[in-house]
């Protein structure tokens, strides 16, 4: 079982090194495309009549800052473990929903005490 949970750890860490390394390459790409872009606009004047590169680093910013808070927050709180956290919080909230609407039902007499139905089957 040991073995088992160090593999699931060696996962995640591998998981996690991909996902920073992918941000990384996407940090550099950002970079080196945004001085393309200012050269061919300014340098080459490719329609240079507007500064139509600020628009393209804008957008592509927006992106890298999306692809950042994603790699480095939203994964970390929203993984597998998070989501069968609340899954179960969800079932036993539900469990006892069931339980109160049937003491509830039993009260008034609509359905027999869970004692009667178990000796009835």
């Amino acid at each position: 079982m040991n073995s088992n949970l160090d593999h699931e750890l060696y996962e995640k860490a591998r998981k996690r090194t991909k996902q920073k390394k992918r941000l990384y390459f996407h940090f550099v790409f950002f970079l080196v495309g945004s001085v393309f872009l200012v050269v061919l606009n300014k340098v080459v004047k490719f329609h240079e009549e507007i500064d139509w590169y600020v628009w393209g680093v804008l957008v592509w910013l927006f992106f890298l800052v999306i692809h950042a808070i994603r790699a480095l927050f939203m994964n970390r709180f929203f993984d597998k473990d998070w989501e069968r956290i609340h899954t179960e919080k969800l079932l036993q909230k539900h469990e006892k929903k069931v339980v109160k609407l049937e003491k509830k039902l039993t009260k008034k007499g609509l359905i027999p005490p869970p004692e009667e139905t178990e000796s009835n089957s």
